[in-house]
């Protein structure tokens, strides 16, 4: 993989990728008649982890601006961050291992960008590692480290936002096209 196209350097999915993007563009992907269905939830998934993702980051600086019980805090992101950390990686772990090779088949000319993503998955998995250490960091800290544990957890928060985003917007417009065309029947 060219060091473009790694995850941390990408601004977007190179235009040999993009070839059923310019068929089925974003803004008609809802209207589709297949868009319903595994289209729609995988849509939905990504949703919830940007939510998730924003909300860990808002509650980290209302923890930092002193306008949360710490307490109350802490048993939000341990909830939370355990969610998000725990649904990401199998909704990797189900496309790596059963989605990516059947897209694959589906459409061959996309197996680099299938390869692409996977290795998005072991990239992102070292945020997700250093995510749970700093969230775990933050929750055994004693009262005088707190704010400096809360404020080391946004600060990997933030990066992460904008890697897992991309991610999200490349994976979404090498799949989608592919399942709106097609449909999803060969992935069940």
């Amino acid at each position: 993989m060219s060091n473009e196209t790694t995850l941390d350097m990408r601004t977007g999915l190179p235009d040999a990728l993009r070839i059923l993007l310019a068929d089925y563009p974003r803004d008609l992907w809802q209207s589709h008649q297949n868009f319903d269905g595994l289209v729609r939830f995988w849509m939905e998934r990504h949703l919830m982890f940007r939510q998730a993702l924003t909300r860990l980051q808002s509650d980290a600086e209302t923890a930092l601006d002193a306008k949360a019980d710490p307490m109350a805090y802490r048993r939000n992101t341990q909830r939370l961050a355990g969610f998000f950390l725990n649904e990401l990686h199998g909704h990797h772990q189900i496309e790596d291992v059963h989605y990516f090779p059947k897209l694959t088949k589906m459409e061959p000319r996309l197996d680099h960008g299938f390869e692409l993503l996977d290795g998005d998955h072991k990239m992102l998995d070292g945020y997700l590692n250093d995510l749970a250490d700093k969230t775990n960091d933050m929750l055994r800290s004693n009262a005088a480290d707190f704010i400096d544990t809360t404020a080391t957890l946004r600060d990997t928060l933030v990066p992460f936002e904008s890697f897992l985003d991309r991610h999200l917007i490349d994976e979404e417009d090498l799949i989608v096209p592919v399942l709106l065309r097609d449909g999803s029947q060969e992935l069940m």
